[in-house]
């Protein structure tokens, strides 16, 4: 309806311009918002505010001169002028009917596709090799699944990237421990302890001279390609990979094997980077290392920032590696808009290589880059989420401890479900808050974990969204009638009737800031409007008309439609009964 009512003034204005000289560019700023206090009308705009200075009216006698020309639609009951010049609009019942009632035909509950969908690259989770994933890795790999979930929904082509760390001199000692192990063992290895392997791999590299020279020759054979080496790395790799996969699939989200895209991918473009950065006087030569100075970045003496893009012993920084992952993102993905989730901590040196991938043309004016820049998850004390003894957090560990108490919080319930129904029901509760309690904050933020917050069955959590979902479903097991035409008699109806009509204006949003708290914010407002329905307009109950019950239970069925796919959108399951 947003579209429609800027449609309707922009026509208006458009009548009013043979009286006035309206700015274009104030036009293209033009909006529509959906108001708070329905007493101020469904929709509000502030257009005759916004162009009273230029064209040196009184906002409030503009606002009248665009109401007279507003086309007729029979979808809006009346407008008004409100404070210095708001203009309101109220849409009339039968056309909030109408919009509910394609809502409930559309399998898409009316979030339309994109006019112009565009090929998205989006750059999420990127876990190191030989380390398990810890939980500082779940905001980006939840943020971002549920901005690809989303974008995808919106009809765009989504590319994942998991960039994931998979190159460097660390290498050299890891492919020599690996070759101790396996040597001592006899066979193959399963690692099953990332994080001992590593830690031992650096013991040894540090007090064992001929480990540490094996290494620093096997970091030089593997950049060179030798096949052994190579061969060994790639089993760190695909041991890595294969762990995550675990972990992936048990948080529900829709990353794979193939969706990985590691550092290692653009090492073969480093050298023909730094020569064209060269060659077109972007990189010189500063004491034997070749620099980007950036005049859009100053050190602590004012001076032009020197970007390292080759070191004088010849290797390569991040900066080059991402200045050539944005190249072959455009290049060869054929992006069109690509998306950064990483730690606000990043922000400058990601802004250094995009500025430099700029100058240079590898990265187009028409495509679009993002950092969607996100806060730390903050223990009850204010500081990074640690482990008591103040080691990292294993996010398998985490997830265990979740369906623990999940499994301890059913128990305390009275709960009834058994066997797999309930291990599939502690599963999608325990994941589901773990992941809400991330993606319920503004992610430009660092929140605070608390356990008891974010298991609970009321407030905005995904256990309290779960259970409202299921206590709808729990409606249609009591009664065979059926959903019918809307009807809207009840203050409390209409208001759930707007906030449903609310909802492809809530995904649109996601696809458009990267922000998944706006769609988690817009469920929560749901379920409690739903709730207040429920309390005071009875659905089954006696002396309620049939023809009053089935409206009721079409509100009930698009609300619990909406709830499902909102959180489908977000990866977080609903469940018939809980």
């Amino acid at each position: 309806m947003k579209e429609q009512l800027v449609s309707l003034i922009k026509s208006s204005l458009q009548q009013l311009s043979a009286t006035y000289d309206i700015d274009k560019n104030l036009l293209s700023a033009l909006r529509v918002d959906r108001t708070r206090d329905k007493s101020h009308g469904d929709f509000a705009s502030n257009v005759a505010l916004m162009l009273s200075k230029s064209l040196h009216q009184n906002p409030r006698a503009l606002a009248e001169e665009i109401i007279a020309h507003l086309p007729h639609d029979p979808r809006i009951a009346k407008t008004e002028i409100a404070g210095p010049g708001f203009i309101n609009f109220f849409v009339s019942d039968e056309s909030l009917c109408a919009t509910l009632s394609a809502m409930l035909a559309d399998p898409r509950l009316g979030v339309a596709k994109a006019d112009k969908p565009q090929r998205v690259v989006v750059d999420y989770s990127a876990p190191n090799v030989a380390k398990e994933m810890a939980v500082h890795h779940i905001r980006s790999t939840v943020i971002g699944d549920a901005v690809v979930r989303t974008l995808e929904f919106l009809g765009h082509d989504v590319i994942r990237a998991n960039h994931v760390g998979d190159w460097g001199t660390q290498f050299g000692m890891l492919i020599a421990y690996l070759e101790r192990k396996e040597n001592e063992s006899g066979e193959g290895m399963d690692l099953s302890d990332f994080e001992a392997f590593y830690r031992e791999a650096k013991q040894a590299y540090d007090s064992d001279p001929d480990f540490a020279v094996t290494a620093r020759r096997y970091v030089v054979l593997l950049q060179g390609g030798d096949p052994y080496c190579k061969a060994m790395w790639q089993k760190l790799v695909t041991m890595t990979m294969e762990q995550n996969q675990r972990i992936y699939d048990r948080l529900d989200v829709t990353l794979t094997e193939k969706d990985v895209m590691g550092e290692s991918l653009y090492n073969p473009m480093l050298p023909g980077i730094v020569a064209d950065l060269t060659s077109k006087g972007l990189a010189v030569e500063d004491d034997g290392a070749m620099v980007v100075y950036l005049n859009e970045f100053t050190n602590r003496d004012g001076q032009p920032m020197g970007v390292i893009v080759r070191k004088k012993d010849g290797g390569y920084l991040y900066t080059t590696t991402d200045i050539a992952c944005v190249k072959y993102r455009v290049d060869t993905l054929k992006a069109e808009r690509i998306l950064y989730f990483i730690d606000s901590r990043q922000h400058q040196h990601l802004m250094e290589a995009w500025t430099i991938a700029r100058k240079a043309g590898y990265l187009p004016a028409n495509v679009s880059v993002e950092h969607d820049a996100f806060g730390m998850m903050l223990g009850r004390d204010g500081r990074p989420f640690k482990t008591r003894t103040g080691g990292t957090v294993k996010l398998k560990d985490l997830l265990d401890e979740a369906e623990e108490r999940v499994s301890k919080l059913l128990e305390e319930r009275g709960s009834a479900l058994e066997g797999d129904i309930r291990r599939e029901v502690i599963h999608n509760i325990a994941v589901g808050a773990v992941k809400y309690a991330d993606l319920s904050k503004n992610r430009t933020t660092d929140y605070i974990f608390d356990w008891d917050l974010m298991l609970a069955f009321d407030g905005n959590t995904a256990p309290y969204l779960q259970y409202a979902y299921s206590r709808i479903r729990a409606i249609f097991r009591k009664t065979d009638k059926k959903p019918g035409n809307f009807i809207l008699n009840e203050e409390a109806e209409t208001a759930l009737a707007n906030k449903l009509t609310a909802f492809p204006e809530a995904v649109r949003q996601v696809g458009d800031k990267a922000m998944p708290h706006l769609l988690c914010t817009y469920l929560y407002e749901l379920s409690g409007t739903f709730m207040r329905f429920y309390e005071s307009c009875p659905v089954l109950k006696e002396g309620v008309s049939d023809e009053v019950r089935a409206s009721r239970l079409a509100l009930c069925d698009l609300t619990s439609r909406v709830l499902k796919q909102g959180l489908n959108l977000l990866g977080i399951r609903v469940m018939e009964q809980m």
